[in-house]
């Protein structure tokens, strides 16, 4: 088993490209990638996880975790170092702009998680507060792919030399 699990949720594809390329920017070596939709009880094998989801209509968590929800919140997360990652459209949905992401970073904290690699809101314009760890960071990557897909390869490097260090990589 390699050292962090990466598991995601995608519905369109969008966030399945992302996770493909952090996987590639931290080194497949190390990133076992796995679809929530496929299960993803082996999130108690890894020491390190990184989790990330899409906001669906009007601030709706992806369907795949939504159906996972039940088992995770039988999980414990105690111990673990967790990054987080969303991907959503800040223009068509300012009001629920990641909401999923602030919806899993609620569920993982409340099971012990210990979060990094909480990423600066600056360059954004949205209103929910639901994806905020303080006024000025998100809980974890945001990723617009409608709206900003020309910063998405820099904002994932960044991102990942963040959380690099907290990963033992």
């Amino acid at each position: 088993m390699k050292k962090i699990g990466l598991f995601y949720g995608t519905y369109t594809g969008v966030t399945g490209t992302v996770a493909e390329k952090i996987a590639q920017e931290l080194g497949t070596e190390h990133v076992d990638l796995h679809n929530i939709s496929e299960g993803g009880e082996q999130m108690e094998d890894y020491e390190f996880l990184i989790v990330g989801t899409s906001t669906w209509s009007i601030g709706e968590l992806q369907e795949d975790w939504d159906a996972f929800m039940p088992k995770l919140q039988n999980m414990s997360f105690q111990g673990k170092t967790v990054a987080l990652f969303g991907t959503g459209d800040q223009v068509g949905y300012p009001d629920t702009f990641l909401d999923g992401m602030g919806m899993l970073y609620e569920t993982f904290q409340f099971r012990g998680a210990q979060f990094v690699g909480f990423w600066p809101t600056t360059g954004y314009d949205f209103t929910s507060p639901l994806p905020l760890f303080d006024h000025d960071h998100f809980v974890g990557l945001a990723i617009d792919e409608d709206n900003q897909s020309d910063l998405t390869d820099e904002r994932i490097k960044q991102w990942c030399a963040l959380i690099r260090p907290a990963f033992g990589l």
